[in-house]
């Protein structure tokens, strides 16, 4: 309460006629260290959102945050550059941005008396309201923009400054936690000072855990992992004893629509997949498993839920996997793609697979179902060829807001012959035309020099864990090809 009327976040007042308030609550946990350990109590105070009323009490919602592909690629920057890496907590963050819309709530529980039957018109923005993290996000925008920052254009969280003399400083925001990184030391520490006076914000030092990723930092890189996290999850769903499996997914099975079998609890297994979507943000080793489960969420049955437990075993065989973003000599940009015919028996549909090396370090990746059915594979190869190619766009458009050098062309490795040459040639083909928007764009590509595509052989396609589930000994090759170690294994 102390920190609300010291931050002057709402008014006194009677309660306009025609006009309704939001409820509200205390909301009480606890906030835990890295490590497991309590670190503080917290009591905050949450509006009742969605009493909210659009149009009255609230208009605009959205509020970007951060990509964690824009995260990876600052984490393999850093490590390549040898950038320090800082991490900031902003303290009450929704407390500081200020409301356009007027909205009433009524007096937090406990605190009638001190109100009279008065109720509270609100100025800056509470946890709960719809409108709170745009609000918020307004507010640390102006505030950074006003220092000399400007905003990224491929990530909106992103925010950059440059001195002209080779020198610069980056500022991502997810929320309420802050990455600061560059090679310019003096405006680090003049930004923190300047964000300290503005906000309550706690320096974290050193960049260990940030979103439930733990990063930990030595002479060979930068290791990020989520232990914890899976630890957790193991503990959460009783598999902390079960027999470990080697891969992900049964190569064999081919997953479908079921309408015959022993139907599983719909919310218990969303909550499950969710989870897990989001552990594969550093394990792309569990990409292709994750995509195929999660296309079952409306209706999953028994043998679904076995695949999911499937994911489980296998990550209770490898829980400190993690990536390692390593120093490298060569300058790059490289993607593989590759795409599985077919490989749906519910609707024929192909599955598009890529993965996008920035500096010699894995930093995007996707495994996801195309929206049409492909009649041939080349077919198939060329829509996977042309979301790779939207991919390295966006990663050097990330460079060049960073002012960053590197080696062009840009390589899109493809193993199908096929979709290669008709990716090269001039000449329009009768059986291409369905899919001329994305062999035109391919094309323009390839000509203005942007990227060009070097044939690989099937057996060194790193793209084909993303597609397709694999035996044991070509799953491990694949996986440390993707640059993912266990440091915590014995050596």
């Amino acid at each position: 309460m102390k920190a609300l009327v010291k931050n002057k976040t709402w008014e006194v007042m009677p309660l306009p006629k025609n006009r309704k308030t939001v409820g509200c609550r205390w909301v009480f946990n606890v906030k835990l260290n890295s490590d497991g350990s309590l670190e503080r109590y917290k009591a905050r105070l949450v509006a009742r959102g969605y009493t909210q009323t659009y149009g009255i009490d609230y208009q605009e919602t959205f509020a970007p945050v951060a990509k964690l592909n824009t995260i990876r690629i600052l984490l393999s920057i850093a490590a390549n550059l040898e950038w320090p890496l800082h991490q900031l907590d902003v303290k009450n963050a929704f407390l500081n941005g200020e409301l356009e819309e007027e909205v009433f709530m009524d007096a937090p529980p406990g605190f009638e008396n001190h109100f009279g039957g008065n109720v509270c018109r609100l100025h800056k923005s509470l946890y709960g309201l719809k409108q709170s993290p745009r609000a918020w996000f307004e507010k640390f925008s102006k505030s950074v923009k006003n220092q000399g920052y400007t905003q990224g254009q491929s990530d909106h969280t992103m925010f950059i400054k440059s001195s002209g003399t080779g020198k610069v400083a980056v500022l991502i925001v997810y929320v309420d936690d802050i990455i600061i990184s560059g090679n310019d030391e003096e405006e680090i520490h003049r930004l923190k000072k300047c964000l300290s006076s503005e906000f309550e914000v706690k320096d974290l030092g050193p960049l260990r855990y940030f979103l439930g990723m733990e990063v930990a930092r030595s002479k060979k890189g930068i290791y990020v992992s989520q232990m914890k996290y899976i630890l957790d999850l193991l503990k959460d769903t009783g598999m902390t004893g079960c027999r470990p499996s080697d891969t992900p997914i049964d190569p064999n099975l081919k997953l479908g629509d079921i309408t015959q079998g022993t139907p599983v609890d719909v919310g218990r297994y969303q909550r499950l997949v969710g989870k897990l979507i989001y552990l594969s943000h550093t394990r792309p080793d569990i990409a292709f498993a994750v995509s195929m489960v999660s296309q079952f969420m409306h209706s999953p049955y028994e043998e679904h839920l076995d695949a999911v437990y499937k994911i489980l075993r296998y990550l209770k065989n490898t829980p400190g996997k993690g990536l390692l973003f390593k120093r490298c000599s060569v300058r790059n940009i490289e993607g593989f793609t590759d795409a599985d015919w077919a490989g749906s028996v519910t609707d024929r549909r192909s599955t598009s697979g890529y993965c996008i090396f920035l500096w010699g370090n894995l930093v995007t990746w996707r495994s996801k179902k195309q929206n049409v059915v492909a009649r041939s594979s080349a077919e198939a190869e060329l829509r996977a060829v042309a979301n790779g190619v939207c991919e390295l766009l966006w990663v050097r458009r990330v460079l060049k807001e960073l002012q960053l050098e590197f080696e062009a062309p840009m390589k899109l490795f493809c193993d199908n012959k096929s979709a290669i040459n008709i990716a090269n040639n001039h000449v329009q083909h009768d059986r291409t035309k369905h899919i001329e928007i994305d062999r035109h764009f391919i094309k323009e590509k390839l000509e203005d020099g942007s990227i060009c595509m070097p044939y690989v052989p099937s057996e060194q396609q790193i793209a084909d864990g993303f597609t397709k589930g694999n035996f044991r000994p070509k799953f491990e090759d694949l996986t440390s090809k993707l640059g993912m170690v266990d440091i915590f294994a014995p050596t």
